[in-house]
């Protein structure tokens, strides 16, 4: 047998017990349906089980920030392991832990000063709302424990944080969710009224009052928190329009309601700063994070509270019930250290605030397409939103939508070289999120492949 044959026999095998044994996460099964089989990765590109590269347009999932095959961070995982390898932080510390807790209170804002571990972002969203109902108990107003969230917008899957989620086709097969989850209106001002076209900050205080209304309406004395990512993912990479969050802040400062930043794709560089309510000009009362503080080559998330709401847990005996086995690992937490190394000594916020504008830029020469509606988003995190009719704005219909992503766009962008997301919930949008030392060379492969694939995709549609 030849290298080539024991490859491609290899690779059959693999793809043998894939179909078999593993149970892929928001994937489709059946007959002729395999995944494809990812086996390394290098700077900016990936590599399947038959050697194809491909552009990692999307950082695994929002997540390798400093890209792939980093040896330092493999090392520091390794390093850890042999030292300790687990210890949990039920009542106890490590040295990894503990270092990460003060380096990420550090970037944070405010007094956004005590760190609670958890394994993903998920998570993090799950304990920021069961310590907004546990705050609120212990301060003396036990009837606050409703939360608020946008539409279409994605808080994570835990039965907990999908009542939090606004994506009703994601909660119906769970029914009934965790009582306590409102929704209000979303920040997508390409599908803004009329009256707010040529007025991006009307329509983020319209946006924002609805907050008000919706706290008002539930009333004051029932609602705990409001959960907002800084720039909205599922729908397709809204950004906050001006004045917005200083709006939202001030709403929630006058109904004593917690602001809860999700940042679970948002921080650690991704849209500049460690944390993008930086960006945005507000300090939260919880941000809740995951993602990008390890760049992936370990699994962590992080809740992140400030003193106010520390304060009743510090008293010797009142206990925040609540906690995760792999919560602050050792490894991954030496791991995220060894990252925000990585972020301090390359400049890596710094080269994202300083080439966002070429992103952007570059994505938006994709407007000479009929089948491009919008493009949208802030620093390496984009959606380009995909329409019938240019001038209408008029959308794909439930059939057209199927035959155009997963009938054509994402075989057909997958094949062309490049690793994206091709969604639709909400509108049909294409989402973009390079690892975050792209530069002009990782953009204009991205674009050339889009502008191909789109150019054929708006033919057949």
């Amino acid at each position: 047998m030849t290298i080539t044959e024991a490859s491609t026999s290899a690779a059959s095998d693999l793809a043998a017990k894939a179909n078999r044994h593993l149970w892929g996460h928001f994937a489709r099964h059946g007959d002729g349906i395999t995944p494809p089989i990812i086996t390394r990765g290098e700077g900016t590109r990936i590599f399947d089980d038959k050697g194809n590269s491909y552009i990692d347009g999307l950082s695994g999932l929002f997540v390798v920030q400093v890209g792939h095959g980093r040896e330092e961070l493999a090392a520091a995982a390794a390093k850890q392991a042999e030292q300790l390898a687990f210890f949990p932080l039920w009542s106890y510390a490590t040295p990894s832990a503990i270092e990460l807790a003060e380096r990420v209170a550090n970037y944070a804002p405010g007094d956004l000063n005590r760190v609670f571990f958890t394994t993903g972002g998920g998570e993090a969203v799950e304990s920021a709302w069961k310590l907004a109902k546990q705050f609120f108990k212990l301060t003396g107003k036990p009837g606050k424990y409703k939360v608020i969230s946008r539409s279409i917008a994605y808080h994570g899957t835990p039965q907990g944080a999908l009542a939090i989620t606004g994506i009703p086709a994601f909660k119906a097969p769970f029914d009934p969710p965790t009582p306590g989850g409102f929704r209000v209106p979303n920040t997508n001002f390409y599908r803004a009224p009329e009256q707010f076209s040529s007025d991006p900050k009307a329509w983020g205080r319209y946006c924002a009052d609805r907050i008000a209304e919706a706290i008002e309406f539930e009333g004051p004395d029932t609602v705990a928190a409001v959960f907002l990512e800084p720039v909205q993912n599922a729908g397709g990479c809204f950004p906050p329009p001006p004045g917005y969050f200083e709006r939202v802040r001030e709403i929630c400062d006058e109904y004593d309601v917690l602001l809860v930043s999700d940042e679970v794709i948002c921080a650690y560089g991704r849209i500049g700063s460690m944390f993008a309510c930086d960006d945005f000009g507000y300090v939260p009362d919880i941000i809740t994070s995951a993602k990008g503080l390890t760049s992936g080559y370990s699994p962590l998330g992080a809740m992140i509270a400030s003193d106010r709401l520390f304060e009743p847990f510090n008293d010797g005996q009142t206990v925040f019930g609540h906690g995760y086995t792999f919560g602050g690992h050792p490894v991954s937490s030496a791991v995220a250290l060894a990252n925000l190394d990585i972020f301090e000594r390359e400049g890596i916020n710094a080269h994202v605030k300083e080439n966002a504008p070429a992103f952007r830029a570059t994505l938006e020469k994709l407007y000479d397409l009929p089948i491009v509606g919008d493009v949208r988003g802030e620093g390496f995190f984009y959606g380009i939103e995909l329409v019938k009719d240019k001038a209408t704005k008029e959308t794909f219909d439930d059939d057209e939508s199927e035959r155009l992503l997963r009938g054509y766009l994402t075989p057909a962008l997958w094949e062309a070289g490049l690793y994206c997301r091709a969604d639709d919930r909400g509108d049909p949008v294409v989402q973009l999120a390079p690892p975050l030392i792209s530069g002009q060379a990782e953009f204009d492969a991205i674009y050339d492949i889009l502008h191909n694939v789109l150019s054929e995709a708006s033919r057949r549609m």
